[in-house]
């Protein structure tokens, strides 16, 4: 019987680990938005003094990695493990971040939900006993993914309504087992599964992963005996305005309004005058929000208690020129600040 877990897909970490340091880097067009001031570090140029955008975003992160390992007290050789994804092929990004620092690394692909389930599998390996302290990380490049995904930067293709811009950020977090190592605990979960509704355009991902997240959150709820007001804020990443108002929407079909404490990654990174149509997207988008202002109010007192549930659209260059549906995936993390 697994005694980890409550329900039929909720988990609980009974050593409860422990978030012992967290950073968070940016490209300039985030570090204009709303979040300035909460992040780590914000570049003047996007390039990261590197000489194409893919060798950018791995410079990005690696970069975050070290910041966040050494607000841990900690250099980057000495943790036993790196978690680490992106949005580009085969996690080239996070693979090449990772390739010098002579730490065992697993690479994850989730699309925009990478962060959460980062801590999710993390926070696993360290309760279980399996490392002692691990850094999680994702990240994503603005230019890297339109190249990947759209079209060259030099095209100008319009964009429609729907569509979110794909955040240049990366977050990282260090997971410790010793509770005396920071206030923020890890203490609950949940492993989403793939919600397909027959999605296919590219250029509307909040509506693909919106009943992701719907279903992940409303099983969690069930399986923990708990509702949207047991948490200071209720974080999906990144449903962005349209995937968003359907989440609302289908919650309310439940009888239950989330609004009081919900909020989108991919709706506070940036502000509606930053031309970004829909909201923010891609992996260093929840990254940087949670690693950024949200860890640092758990922090302070500002929240203590936050269901953070990261969403992802699993498509690829060729699935979607294939012409197959987009699926949707939603891991959940409860983030908990603990006194004394």
């Amino acid at each position: 019987m697994a005694v980890n877990r409550m329900g039929a897909r909720a988990l609980r970490f009974r050593n409860a680990p422990r978030i012992a340091g967290h950073a968070a880097v940016v490209g300039k067009k985030e570090g204009e938005g709303p979040l300035r001031g909460t992040f780590d570090y914000v570049a003047e140029d996007d390039h990261f003094d590197q000489p194409t955008w893919e060798k950018a975003e791995s410079e990005m992160q690696r970069r975050c990695i070290e910041l966040a390992a050494r607000k841990a007290g900690r250099e980057v050789r000495e943790l036993n493990m790196i978690l680490a994804g992106d949005l580009l092929n085969q996690c080239i990004g996070s693979a090449f971040a990772s390739s010098d620092s002579n730490v065992p690394f697993l690479g994850l692909y989730g699309a925009c939900s990478t962060m959460a389930q980062g801590l999710l599998l993390g926070a696993c390996l360290v309760d279980g006993g399996f490392a002692d302290e691990l850094a999680c990380a994702a990240s994503s490049h603005f230019c890297s993914a339109e190249r990947q995904y759209r079209f060259p930067l030099a095209y100008g293709g319009q964009r429609t309504p729907t569509a979110q811009w794909t955040a240049t950020a990366s977050g990282a977090a260090v997971i410790a087992a010793k509770p005396e190592r920071g206030r923020v605990a890890v203490t609950g979960g949940a492993v989403g599964q793939m919600v397909d509704l027959g999605v296919k355009d590219a250029n509307n991902m909040g509506a693909a992963m919106a009943p992701a997240a719907y279903r992940t959150l409303s099983d969690y709820f069930r399986d923990t005996a708990t509702e949207p007001g047991d948490y200071d804020m209720v974080l999906t990443g990144d449903l962005a305005g349209v995937g968003a108002d359907l989440l609302i929407e289908l919650f309310k079909q439940d009888g239950v309004d989330i609004r009081p404490v919900y909020s989108d990654c991919g709706l506070l990174l940036f502000s509606p005058d930053q031309d970004v149509h829909a909201g923010g997207s891609g992996c260093g988008c929840s990254a940087c929000v949670l690693c950024g202002s949200i860890l640092r109010d758990l922090e302070e007192g500002r929240l203590r208690r936050v269901l953070f549930a990261g969403t992802g659209a699993m498509m690829s260059p060729v699935s979607v020129q294939q012409g197959q549906n987009i699926a949707g995936v939603c891991h959940a993390v409860v983030l908990e600040r603990q006194e004394g």
